[in-house]
């Protein structure tokens, strides 16, 4: 049977742009079955043509497929899906919107432009009656996106816990098992390839809060950007820190938050104790996990690669596919944007949670019982205190766990205890999640 033939260009041969060239390529005919298309890369642009070209040699295909110029995209009738995997704001930005207003739909891998311009690019989208796709921008290769749209759109979703960057896990990961400090476990990440030269993007917080974002949108239909996300990152964690939480029942993980209740949103990014018995416990090394509750399904989680060259190149196929079926069926534009309310989103100061505090103190006697006092009168109730050891200068280690807590409450008593002349420092402070 005569197979339509729907043309592809690929904007960007990094990466996660030669992973998803080399996906449809070496699956040409499992996805053209399954599409009742072929699918035919005809453009790939790039900048750097010395280093693409070796590329498409070693892809069999022809080196006239290669461009410079954008123009030799938009102005192609014959191309109908456009895919993005620069990365960052500008030039991508710039050039969704082109394509998009050339009438040819999208597929892109890019958190940092869907959570900071989503709307600007849905806009376009919508107005054009073409697709903009970005299932590949969260947690990689898991199909995340797509579920929360369509699969779970029946539910009301109450709440998404993720671990949702490969980098921080990773560290956290071998810090867990091998005692070792984070700037050690860092500088092996960085000499494997698993964090970059300047990783404060991942270990600041800042990639988890884009995706962050992006799933608070689509989970409770408003728009949320990532400048309204909440970030701790993972530099003040510490070998004492992860044994206490060893001892206390809890693993630390660099997790993202998001729920709603009474119509308004929270959206934050921070390490956090979680139970050791949860499943998102067991997520080590480099995968991510999204756990999701909604009031049909109740608890679910999606487990899987977040990061690399094929399993993101295989959240942008698939996206590439949806966009071929829709145009097929003549059904372009029918998975928009579902940002159709605008609701508040709380400030850190007003959201509850457990604690874990630690401190240094002078060993002397009625020091408990004065930072309990700062803490009751600050409204913040403990549940669990630990002393283990007194360092050489004579200065007590103190742990608290509190119970739930408005945070502004906590940040006042904490403001109070450092100045009490007893106590020498506050070594940490990290919230405890166990109502997941």
């Amino acid at each position: 049977m005569q197979r339509n033939v729907v043309n592809v260009a690929v904007i960007g041969m990094g990466t996660v742009g030669t992973g998803v060239v080399k996906v449809l390529i070496n699956n040409q005919e499992n996805i053209a079955r399954k599409v009742g298309a072929n699918i035919k890369i005809k453009k790939i642009l790039d900048k750097n043509s010395e280093r693409v070209l070796p590329k498409i040699g070693e892809l069999n295909l022809d080196k006239d497929i290669l461009t410079n110029d954008l123009k030799n995209i938009i102005d192609d009738q014959d191309i109908q899906v456009v895919v993005e995997t620069i990365g960052g704001i500008e030039p991508a930005k710039s050039i969704i919107s082109q394509v998009l207003e050339a009438g040819k739909s999208v597929v892109t891998a890019n958190k940092d432009l869907i959570a900071s311009h989503g709307k600007e690019l849905f806009d376009v989208a919508k107005k054009e009656h073409v697709d903009l796709f970005f299932e590949a921008s969260v947690a990689g290769g898991i199909p995340i996106i797509q579920s929360l749209k369509e699969s779970l759109a029946g539910n009301r979703i109450r709440q998404i816990v993720g671990i949702v960057n490969g980098t921080t896990n990773y560290i956290l990961t071998k810090m867990t098992a091998e005692g070792k400090d984070f700037e050690d476990v860092l500088k092996e990440a960085q000499e494997l390839g698993y964090a970059e030269a300047d990783p404060t993007s991942d270990v600041g917080g800042y990639d988890a809060a884009r995706k962050m974002a992006i799933l608070a949108s689509i989970a409770f239909n408003s728009r949320i950007t990532d400048s309204e996300v909440y970030v701790e990152g993972i530099t003040n964690i510490s070998g004492l820190d992860i044994a206490y939480a060893k001892e206390l029942g809890y693993v630390i993980k660099l997790v993202g938050i998001t729920k709603e209740e009474n119509n308004e949103v929270e959206v934050r990014v921070h390490p956090a104790m979680i139970p050791v018995e949860h499943p998102l416990s067991a997520v080590n090394d480099a995968f991510n996990a999204v756990f999701v509750e909604g009031d049909a399904v109740g608890k679910t989680m999606f487990y899987g690669r977040g990061a690399g060259e094929l399993p993101t190149a295989s959240a942008v196929v698939g996206d590439i596919i949806a966009a071929v079926r829709n145009i097929q069926y003549n059904s372009r534009g029918r998975l928009g944007c579902t940002c159709l309310e605008k609701k508040r989103v709380k400030p850190i100061g007003e959201v509850k949670a457990k604690f874990y505090l630690r401190m240094m103190a002078k060993d002397r006697p009625g020091v408990l019982a004065s930072i309990a006092a700062v803490l009751g009168n600050q409204n913040v109730s403990i549940a669990t205190v630990v002393q283990k050891r007194t360092d050489e200068q004579g200065r007590a280690e103190l742990v608290f766990i509190t119970h739930l807590v408005e945070e502004q409450n906590l940040r006042d008593a904490i403001s109070i205890i450092k100045g009490l002349s007893t106590i020498e420092k506050i070594e940490n402070i990290i919230r405890v999640v166990d109502d997941i």
